[in-house]
């Protein structure tokens, strides 16, 4: 069964790991016939915005959706970020174990559902957090 997108004018999304534009005047359709990664542009997060820990974990599984070839090194690099978060802020555990359990499953698009949810942790923390102070 195909998946029918629809891009709004300048709407950017990634499909198979290219960076797909919409640079027409009107919303377009498409239909994807395969299995490919695709992310939204709402859910793509560049290295720049990038910026906390748990942000990092989410790009770190984001380049494990969209650059299968690098696969490995952001599989390492994936386990040293969650294992500082945890040693960090023990109170993720129960998120991150969520997050390992759809990496473990090649399930990437789900692990960045669930990081989204690390991230809301982190900035409520964050934002609790008197001085400023950049800890979970």
């Amino acid at each position: 069964m195909a998946l029918k997108l629809s891009l709004k004018p300048g709407e950017r999304m990634i499909l198979g790991g290219a960076v797909v534009t919409n640079g027409g005047p009107s919303s377009c359709d498409l239909l994807i016939e395969n299995r490919v990664p695709i992310l939204r542009e709402k859910d793509i997060l560049t290295e720049e915005q990038a910026d906390s820990p748990c942000r990092r974990i989410y790009y770190t599984i984001q380049l494990m959706y969209i650059d299968e070839g690098n696969l490995a090194a952001y599989t390492r690099l994936y386990w040293n970020l969650v294992r500082d978060v945890v040693q960090a802020a023990p109170r993720t555990v129960f998120l991150i174990d969520a997050i390992n359990e759809q990496i473990l499953r090649q399930r990437y698009y789900q692990a960045l559902k669930l990081t989204r949810k690390l991230i809301d942790y982190e900035e409520e923390v964050l934002s609790r957090v008197s001085g400023g102070a950049q800890t979970l």
